[in-house]
């Protein structure tokens, strides 16, 4: 599935800016390539995912804490990958 353009992709970037730069940078990041690349499921993962609250948030994506649901844990992996793989100059 692609996010469809306009209203629903700019609600889903407001979404990600949490006012924490770090999760704003990987949410974003992610947001972006959720357009091109996520199916369904992982769709609505994020979304769920966006609705926990910010020290959570940052809990589970910069690494202090994995989240219970296994869905939501392989969700956060991909998010704290892509950063480390564009950390890395990686494509």
């Amino acid at each position: 599935m692609r996010l469809a353009a306009g209203a629903d992709r700019r609600r889903l970037l407001w979404r990600c800016r949490r006012g924490m730069k770090e999760l704003d940078v990987l949410l974003e990041r992610y947001a972006h390539t959720l357009r091109r690349e996520a199916s369904v499921a992982e769709c609505g993962a994020f979304e769920r995912l966006l609705e926990m609250p910010d020290p959570q948030l940052a809990r589970y994506l910069l690494g202090d804490d994995v989240p219970g649901d296994p869905e939501l844990a392989g969700l956060v992996r991909r998010i704290a990958g892509g950063a480390a793989a564009a950390q890395a100059g990686e494509p």
